[in-house]
């Protein structure tokens, strides 16, 4: 069974074992009292629904997470859904691309089967948001919260997301989903392309001047400062 990555805040105690829980197999029985408990809890509309041939529909929260920009289209036009879903071919191949880095902690709900995998959510959310990066730049992590310690665990391609969701109970401390940049350590900059790479000095390059920019106001604040401070004492 995967293991639990713990992150450890500052002033929590740190702890070297890893957290696992439990995620068993139900009976159709087993589910249906699960769906019953859980819709019993939630203070919304997004409850789960149970289908005539044995899954069940509900819905997710997933809150994006990401360090580096993504790419869409550079054009006036957003993609169709049926666009999105077609296997890409010549006439559809992306010409131009722009890179802008997605609003912090993001949060977007899908409705989902019970049989939807991880790597179907992340896809689904590369496509709301007219992300045209490759899904593998991706990763959608289970989030928890036990004993004042926060724990991520990176999801299989295949796992079902809804299925944790019931397992785990409406509680967002219990279980709640991630998503993130797909890597263990140092970033694969073979995985991009050249304009993607391009885009990212651009940004970079930004970033630095704006950096200098208020580094230089700082250092004119503090030497106005001493001046006036000079300035304001007797001669002698």
């Amino acid at each position: 069974m995967p293991q639990l990555v713990k992150l450890s805040f500052c002033t929590s105690p740190v702890k070297d074992e890893p957290l696992e829980w439990e995620k068993p197999i139900l009976s159709q029985t087993e589910i249906e009292q699960k769906i019953k408990e859980y819709n019993s809890q939630i203070n919304s509309n997004l409850f789960m629904s149970l289908n005539k041939d044995g899954s069940y529909t509900g819905f997710i929260k997933v809150q994006l997470k990401l360090v580096r920009p993504v790419s869409v289209p550079a054009t006036k036009k957003p993609p169709s859904l049926q666009d999105a879903k077609r296997p890409p071919g010549k006439n559809q191949a992306v010409k131009r691309r722009t890179s802008f880095y997605l609003p912090k902690d993001t949060v977007k709900h899908l409705h989902v089967l019970s049989r939807t995998r991880a790597r179907e959510v992340i896809e689904a959310l590369l496509r709301k948001f007219l992300v045209v990066d490759n899904p593998r730049k991706f990763a959608l992590f289970e989030r928890a919260e036990r004993h004042d310690q926060v724990y991520l665990r990176k999801l299989s391609d295949d796992e079902q997301p809804l299925r944790l969701r019931l397992l785990a109970g409406p509680s967002e401390k219990a279980l709640s989903f991630v998503l993130k940049e797909n890597e263990t350590g140092d970033v694969n900059w073979d995985a991009f392309s050249m304009p993607e790479l391009h885009n990212f000095l651009r940004i970079l390059q930004r970033e630095e001047e704006e950096h200098v920019r208020q580094i230089l106001q700082k250092y004119s604040r503090c030497r106005q400062k001493m001046q006036e401070a000079l300035e304001a004492r007797p001669l002698g």
